[in-house]
Parts: structure tokens; C-alpha cells; sequence
């Protein structure tokens, strides 16, 4: 399991005092050198975090993978296909959260996601689409041709008892191996942690993980390279 890491936080703590430091890029750079296997970057309509700047430096500057995260809109879309990272992730946006709340309805928005991809496809950029752990919503995004798609982890981590996190857990595995027998590939992310973590990966088909808070949090406190290392520790470990 390939780990990436999300420093849109780290822009958030940038812009809250508008300022040039804490500089995403800069985490980005120092994250690759400590190992990860790719950088995530949300590019939001209202650039509450990610500017564009930081999207073309960070394309300019990475050496492992850029990983964009986007809504299917015109603008981000025009940008992407310029950009050309190797992954655009399509995710729901909405102004009011505070960070995104679950996955996209493929199947409510089949036309528009088709058409998105086909864009860019068409710039030679793959498109994972990030999605509840549902058999149906699977269906339809190898239905229009997505590359990979990303597990909404977020009813998992957030599930409390012994009972809700089998179930979670169950119904990511489930969806994990059917998009496996489709050719997808499998990414997943949202809320993953030093602690679910050690259940999570378990689910070993899953290609991919993206975390950004949590190791971002921890690194406040321990430093970048222990806060990577730690999540290193879990993964490897676990898959012993």
C-alpha cells in the first residue's frame, strides 16, 4: 500500500494569517524526501487553501506524483488539462464545508462525469473519481471509463463502536474487491489516522492511501520526518 500525503492544512495555516510561510511546497518537497509516494493537492473554486501557484510549482518541483483533487467544473478542468498532474481526482464541493463530507454521486451526474473525463482524457491526464464504498457507484464510474477511484473513508473513521467499524470496514472491502474485478484502481482517504489505520490495512487491495490532517497534526509536535515515518511504521508493519 502506497502512501500520499494531502498539504492542503498546511496552506490553510498559510493563508490564515496571509502569509507566505508555512509553504505547501515546501512540506511537499520535504515529505518526498522523507519517503511518501505521492502529493495531494485540493485546487477548491474558492482557493481557501491551494492556490494556483502552489498546483504549478508543485508540478514543476515533485519528483513522485501530483495527485489533484477537483470539482468537475470549467475552470479546474481547463486547469488540470494545463497542468497535466499524473492523477485528477474529481470530488463534490460545497462553499459552506468545512472539508469534503462524502463522495460524489456518480450515477446522479453520470453525463456531466463522463463528459469531464473524456476532457481529460482527452490531455492525457487519468481521473480517479472519489466515491461512498458502494457496488453501484462503482459500476458507474468503470461505466464512463474512470481510472482508479477513491474511497470515502470518512463513516469509518468517524464510526465508534466495535459494530459500525466492522461494518465500515466490511463495506469498503466489499466495494475494493469489485472494483478490483472491474480493472479499477483503488485509492482511498479521508480521515484515516495513526489509529484506524491499524485496522484499515488490513483491506490490502486498496493500491493507495492519502492522508493529509492527521500526519500534518502530528508533525506540529513531533516534526515532518517522525510524523512520516510513524505512518510508515503503521503500514509496514501491519503488512508484515
Amino acid at each position: 500500500m502506497r502512501l500520499s500525503i494531502n498539504v492542503d492544512h498546511i496552506a490553510t495555516l498559510r493563508n490564515a494569517r496571509q502569509e507566505v510561510q508555512p509553504d505547501p511546497v515546501t512540506f511537499a518537497l520535504m515529505a518526498e524526501q522523507f519517503g511518501v509516494d505521492g502529493i495531494v493537492v485540493h485546487l477548491r473554486e474558492d482557493r481557501r487553501h491551494i492556490s494556483e501557484r502552489d498546483v504549478r510549482l508543485l508540478r514543476e518541483l515533485i519528483t513522485t506524483k501530483l495527485d489533484l483533487e477537483m470539482a468537475a467544473v470549467d475552470e479546474i478542468i481547463d486547469i488540470a488539462c494545463d497542468v497535466q498532474p499524473e492523477l485528477a481526482t474529481i470530488v463534490p464541493e460545497r462553499r459552506q464545508e468545512l472539508t469534503t463530507e462524502g463522495g460524489i454521486n456518480v450515477i446522479d451526474n453520470i453525463q456531466h462525469l463522463s463528459n469531464t473525463i473524456k476532457t481529460l482524457h482527452s490531455a492525457e491526464v487519468p481521473v480517479s473519481l472519489f466515491i461512498e464504498p458502494d457496488i453501484n457507484q462503482v459500476d458507474a464510474a468503470a461505466e464512463i471509463n474512470s481510472d482508479f477511484i477513491e474511497i470515502h473513508t470518512g463513516h469509518y473513521a468517524n464510526a465508534v463502536s466495535e459494530e459500525e467499524i466492522f461494518d465500515e470496514l466490511e463495506r469498503i472491502r466489499v466495494a475494493v474487491k469489485h472494483a478490483k474485478k472491474l480493472g479499477l484502481g483503488v485509492n482511498a482517504g479521508h480521515g484515516l489516522d495513526y489509529v484506524n489505520m491499524k485496522e484499515f490495512i488490513a483491506i490490502d487491495e486498496v493500491d493507495e492511501v492519502s492522508i493529509g490532517h492527521a500526519i500534518i497534526a502530528r508533525a506540529v509536535f513531533v516534526g515532518v520526518e517522525r510524523a512520516i515515518k510513524e505512518m510508515f511504521d503503521i503500514i509496514r508493519f501491519t503488512n508484515k
